[in-house]
């Protein structure tokens, strides 16, 4: 539906927010700096999550302070596409609401258009202790994966001078191999996030810098696996990002921060942006403190980026407006317009009907506009960049906290939408439901993985948690649980095209690959330039896993609970324990085994928990406990092989027949076990992930 008065906007913004998946809730963080977040399966869910409104309604008055620069007072020869002060007033109307409702400290926006930046405003305080407001000119914040378009754009510059080829396998610019699924990779694979690699976890976000890789140091030591032949899936890669930050530098003879400095930030007059980490001295009054939340007012350690040219930039609103204007003017004193044109219009289409990849753009086209732009997270700061290529506007926002229930990532979709649908209004079309509804609905319904998430470490058994359920309603609509509408509903979604299903009340879009009546994969906006959802085979998936895990954790949490009970029955009533010899033995070790799996398991849970709570672990804090853990598989084998030479014993012997048939219980929850630690690559012993 479209908007185009304040009233709907405000309409829209009483909605009540979505609620926030539990699974999704513990790795926010994460999934963040992936932005688009996020990275493994775990990642994926967060950002497949799509924010909606706040339930916000403005006060009388203003609860956080307003600063704007004078850069919004500068007068063009002609009249301009946007009235500046009819954008100031709007987002007066909703940012000092909407952060004092999200439970967010501060944020930047900025708005270019014609060349120039016309609204250049901040909102509440980059530091709560001595309430020093957003100075949109002066104050820093980490735009995240944003980062990745000044990388992209330092490759279209050496690929404009002929040092690169965006179509030469990668491993020409490296002094170490980078494996392949098929065909060699290039740098036009890992622009479009189609090198087919599986997700990097190790040193994602780190608080020491002295304790940081190299950037160098860090693409030769966390290689990821090769899952997915080059060019073929959408799994969106960090590893990759920093991979070409890497060439960029092996192949311009300097650093990366020097070739951004240098190419880039200069010619633009970005005086006030650095991908250096730690920041430099130069910068550090003016560094917006980060939070989790506003209410917490605990100002986080600065976050070092190991994976620098994925997501270490800090810059200031007005910085990233000049970044703006350039590329919306043809790529301004940076690329050469037909280069410009090439990074901003080479779609990399998976699903035809859906938003696509561009070279290191997202496509987010809406309203019939052509809109590019990316997103870009690390663990406190949140970030969006959108550029509507024909009407010469951009738009920038960046917020300094997380927030309550994903406020940061409901902000910035509402302001995305609100700005589109206010100024660049359209009528929604309103297509009818397709006969072929049910048929093709029932085709679709099942168990997905994401593709973009690990695969051959450990963190695949988190994989279970993120699989992702369609299923069709009475009304022949699709059903997808984890993305939720603003009452926290699960969205619908009814066929409009053969295989492409809009979402009812909504304009995204849901489309299916298929091949001979099956499902090869699928995907939905606004995460269709990034990933896609693939069918689980049965022996993965969770729909059957899950719930006999269940069982037979609580087959063994019964047995390891009645063995004391039943030892505490013998002395009370002066019974003596009726097994001898082997039997008694396996008795007790299949026992002791219970106890071990269960153990072991528990440990699997905490470690995995705490890695993804305090990223610091992911930087060789854990490797000890994962080390431990890892040795310790041998305990789920040997009770397996434990509970079938006790189950030989039990059925020799004078058992009662309950007791025989528990004997075999116990081998099929050991077995069940076994399956889910292989399945979750458990016995795994490699520290790579």
């Amino acid at each position: 539906m479209s908007v185009n008065t304040q009233l709907e906007w405000r309409r829209r913004m009483r909605r009540k927010a979505w609620p926030a998946n539990a699974f999704i809730s513990m790795f926010s963080g994460v999934a963040a700096f992936f932005s688009g977040p996020a990275v493994t399966a775990l990642v994926a869910a967060m950002v497949l999550a799509p924010a909606h409104a706040q339930n916000i309604e403005p006060p009388m008055d203003q609860p956080v302070p307003t600063q704007t620069s004078g850069i919004e007072d500068v007068e063009s020869e002609r009249e301009p596409l946007l009235d500046p002060a009819d954008v100031t007033a709007w987002l007066d109307g909703y940012m000092p609401y909407a952060l004092a409702r999200g439970d967010i400290a501060g944020a930047v926006v900025t708005v270019v258009s014609d060349g120039e930046i016309i609204v250049n405003r901040g909102y509440g305080y980059s530091d709560l202790e001595t309430e020093t407001p957003v100075d949109p000119e002066r104050t820093l914040f980490r735009p995240g994966s944003t980062s990745k378009l000044f990388t992209w754009t330092a490759v279209m510059q050496l690929v404009e001078r002929g040092e690169l080829d965006l179509d030469a396998d990668i491993n020409s610019y490296l002094d170490f191999e980078v494996p392949s699924a098929g065909r060699p990779v290039t740098l036009r694979d890992v622009m479009t996030h189609t090198p087919g690699f599986e997700e990097v976890f190790r040193n994602l976000i780190m608080a020491d810098a002295n304790a940081a890789p190299s950037l160098e140091d860090y693409v030769r030591e966390n290689i990821p696996g090769a899952v997915f032949p080059p060019g073929e899936v959408p799994a969106y890669s960090n590893y990759a990002t920093a991979l070409a930050g890497h060439i960029v530098a092996q192949v311009s003879g300097l650093s990366f921060d020097d070739y951004v400095e240098t190419h880039i930030f200069e010619p633009l007059g970005m005086e006030n942006s650095t991908f250096r980490q730690p920041l430099p001295e130069r910068f550090s009054g003016q560094m917006s403190s980060g939070y989790t939340k506003a209410s917490d007012s605990e100002a986080q350690a600065f976050e070092i980026i190991p994976a620098a040219p994925a997501g270490a930039l800090s810059s200031t609103g007005a910085d990233m407006g000049r970044f703006m204007i350039a590329h919306l003017d043809e790529g301004g004193p940076l690329l050469e317009p037909g280069r410009a044109e090439q990074m901003h219009t080479s779609a990399d289409r998976h699903f035809s009907s859906l938003n696509a990849m561009m070279l290191g753009f997202y496509e987010q086209d809406r309203n019939g506009l052509s809109i590019i732009g990316h997103g870009g997270d690390t663990q406190y700061f949140h970030s969006n960049l959108h550029l509507f290529l024909d009407e010469g506007v951009g738009l920038f926002v960046s917020m300094n906290s997380s927030g309550v229930s994903g406020a940061s990532g409901t902000i910035r979709d509402a302001l995305f939408t609100g700005f589109t649908d206010r100024y660049f209004p359209a009528e929604a079309e309103d297509r009818p439901t397709l006969d072929s509804a049910a048929e093709h609905g029932a085709q679709l319904a099942g168990v997905y993985e994401i593709s973009r998430g690990a695969y051959t470490n450990f963190f695949s058994a988190l994989s279970l948690v993120s699989q992702m359920k369609l299923e069709m309603n009475e009304d022949n609509e699709l059903i997808v649980p984890l993305l939720t509408d603003p009452a926290g509903n699960p969205t619908r979604w009814r066929e409009v095209e053969p295989y492409l299903w809009q979402r009812v009340g909504g304009t995204d879009l849901l489309a299916a690959e298929m091949e001979d009546g099956r499902v090869v994969s699928w995907t939905v906006e606004p995460v269709s330039p990034i990933m896609t959802f693939r069918p689980v085979p049965w022996w993965k998936s969770s729909a059957l896993m899950l719930p006999l895990l269940g069982a037979a954790f609580g087959a063994l949490a019964l047995t390891v609970i009645f063995w004391p009970v039943r030892a505490v029955v013998r002395w009370r009533y002066k019974t003596r324990f009726n097994l001898e010899g082997h039997q008694a033995w396996t008795h007790r070790l299949v026992r002791l085994g219970a106890v071990g799996v269960i153990a072991h398991t528990v440990g699997w849970v905490i470690l995995l928990s705490s890695m993804m709570s305090d990223l610091s672990m992911m930087s060789g804090g854990a490797d000890g406990w994962i080390r431990l853990l890892q040795i310790g598989a041998i305990v789920p084998l040997a009770a397996l092989g434990l509970s079938v030479w006790n189950a030989s014993e039990v059925w020799r012997g004078q058992s009662s027949w309950f007791g025989k048939l528990w004997s075999l219980v116990l081998v099929a929850a050991f077995l069940i076990v076994v399956w889910f630690e292989a399945v979750g690559n458990l016995f795994s012993f490699s520290l790579s992930y």
